[in-house]
């Protein structure tokens, strides 16, 4: 069995996610926290789908990325087996982190709107630049012109 998968299209990304009772309070209403987790799977899909394994680099020493900044603004709640998508878009890169928005949506209807910063750390935890290879993958996905 394949775990879900993103795709991206243009500098989007979408990430598609089902609400599942243990996602959910006593009224069926998904719990908080549950927005950035699936935010860090859809970040996680990303890196995986532009051709980044964090893995490797983790287990080589040389570092992952690691958010260092989140903000979100809960809109309307998610409930019980509702169908969402992630939907990700890098509005940022620098050396050492990338600025990314994430929208969890219910068809066309927004439910949480999270801005994240991710840092490149060493396993350590100390900042460092991001793999060139990795920037430059990135640099194909960064939004250019919206906002």
């Amino acid at each position: 069995m394949q775990p879900p998968s993103g795709k991206i299209e243009g500098s989007r990304h979408f990430y598609p996610v089902r609400v599942y009772f243990e996602d959910t309070d006593l009224s069926g209403i998904a719990y908080h926290a549950n927005y950035l987790k699936w935010c860090e799977r859809a970040r996680s899909d990303l890196l995986r789908v532009l051709g980044i394994n964090q893995r490797a680099a983790f287990e080589a020493g040389e570092g992952v990325y690691a958010v260092s900044e989140a903000q979100i603004k809960w809109r309307r709640p998610a409930r019980l087996d509702d169908e969402l998508v992630v939907e990700t878009r890098a509005l940022d890169l620098r050396a050492a982190s990338a600025r990314m928005e994430q929208r969890v949506m219910r068809g066309e209807e927004l439910l949480a709107q999270v801005d994240i910063v991710a840092a490149f750390v060493t396993p350590e935890g100390r900042p460092r630049r991001q793999p060139d290879a990795w920037r430059r993958l990135f640099e194909q996905f960064v939004t250019k012109d919206e906002e």
